[in-house]
């Protein structure tokens, strides 16, 4: 760590948009979290869409200011990319920062480009997930796939936020291993490990105390397979008349979502709560959380769940099989599956003394391998073994 009397590092963090996620809380985290190891921040980011939501207000919270750049933003246009690329040069040979670090795609092109037009001494660009496998053509999956080998030699270090994305990384031909950091996801997760208040969500939406509550937290965007979620809740009312279901998110695809849930005859079932806030009311209330995604960097709703204690059922995606072990801490079921998710929700709340085992097992793993601690130790000892190198 840094000595508190000595000269401090300037970072510039950039990021393509504050949108609602783990990614956005990762950089609040590490810019408020960095300032007592000696690192001065800059978070300049793009704008989201208006369906995303953004986490500007816990940046406010966490005392963390955010400089918009628009053409940060997760759309290609090559005019504003342009202005972007020549104003982020501008603003690196101004500051001069020791360290320009980037998250997610966009920001990670334009940034790892500018740093190195302005000799900025040490770059370093994070993956929190990938796009580069099962999402485009062919022609355009080769054609990114190029592009980020390209860039990964603009950069000092690439950090994976779970060992199955630097795996994948490494396979697609990214970069090679040694480049790439595993350093996990950190969170605040204390508030969560103790005990939570139940009955808010209850009670807005009038769910018995003792009816079973199944829930999906996160965006509802394709990736995250929502329908799937609600194809699956169809089938465990069919052994669990009982059971309840919330959705808590918000995203393109909510009307959509509501709409199917009608349809599948689950619309006294199945309530959507939109984003909250109040995440120890929200975990406090739920019996079961899943995430049915399609592709994940580490989730951050199922660190968030097993903090609380509670149990998960997941998708074998990205890196959430190393979040859960070889359903050590979970049930892992095959994407694209309902029937499989729906089997395992139902063995879960079962109530079987495997179910608690793994839950308990789930809370000890994230409390220690996912605190903010760990994540600010981390990167803080990543940096500082990058500048070492470079002064060499």
């Amino acid at each position: 760590m840094h000595d508190a009397g000595g000269p401090r590092a300037r970072v510039l963090r950039l990021f393509s948009r504050l949108n609602i996620g783990g990614p956005s809380v990762h950089v609040i985290l590490l810019s408020q979290g960095l300032r007592p190891l000696g690192y001065d921040t800059r978070l300049v980011i793009g704008r989201e869409s208006k369906h995303e939501g953004n986490m500007l207000g816990l940046a406010a919270e966490r005392g963390v200011a955010c400089e918009t750049m628009s053409g940060l933003g997760r759309e290609i246009a090559p005019l504003s990319d342009t202005r972007a690329l020549f104003g982020l040069v501008r603003l690196m040979r101004a500051w001069r920062p020791a360290i320009v670090h980037t998250h997610t795609a966009k920001a990670g092109l334009l940034g790892r480009i500018a740093a190195r037009a302005a000799r900025v001494p040490t770059v370093v660009h994070t993956f929190h997930g990938h796009v580069l496998r099962g999402y485009f053509s062919p022609p355009k999956e080769k054609l990114f796939r190029g592009l980020e080998s390209f860039l990964a030699r603009a950069a000092d270090a690439l950090v994976a936020v779970s060992d199955s994305v630097k795996r994948d990384l490494v396979e697609l031909g990214i970069a090679p291993a040694p480049k790439i950091r595993v350093i996990p996801l950190g969170l605040e997760l204390a508030a969560l490990a103790g005990t939570l208040p139940r009955g808010t969500l209850r009670r807005e939406a009038k769910i018995p105390d003792d009816a079973p509550l199944v829930g999906i937290v996160g965006r509802l965007v394709p990736i995250k397979d929502v329908p799937g979620f609600l194809t699956a809740a169809r089938r465990v009312r069919e052994r669990r008349p009982d059971a309840r279901f919330a959705v808590v998110g918000d995203g393109e695809e909510r009307a959509a979502l509501e709409q199917q849930s009608t349809s599948l005859g689950l619309a006294d079932a199945v309530h959507f709560f939109g984003w909250r806030r109040d995440l120890a009311a929200v975990y406090g209330d739920l019996d079961v959380v899943v995430n049915a995604s399609r592709n994940e960097g580490t989730p951050v709703a199922l660190i968030e769940a097993l903090a609380a204690g509670r149990s998960v059922v997941a998708t074998a995606v990205g890196g959430t099989p190393d979040l859960l072990g070889k359903d050590e801490r979970g049930l892992l079921v095959p994407p694209g599956e309902p029937e499989a998710l729906a089997e395992a929700v139902v063995a879960v709340l079962d109530g079987s003394e495997a179910s608690r085992r793994r839950a308990q097992a789930g809370r000890e793993h994230v409390l220690a391998q996912h605190s903010s601690e760990r994540l600010f130790h981390d990167m803080d000892a990543l940096y500082r073994e990058l500048r070492v190198s470079r002064a060499a």
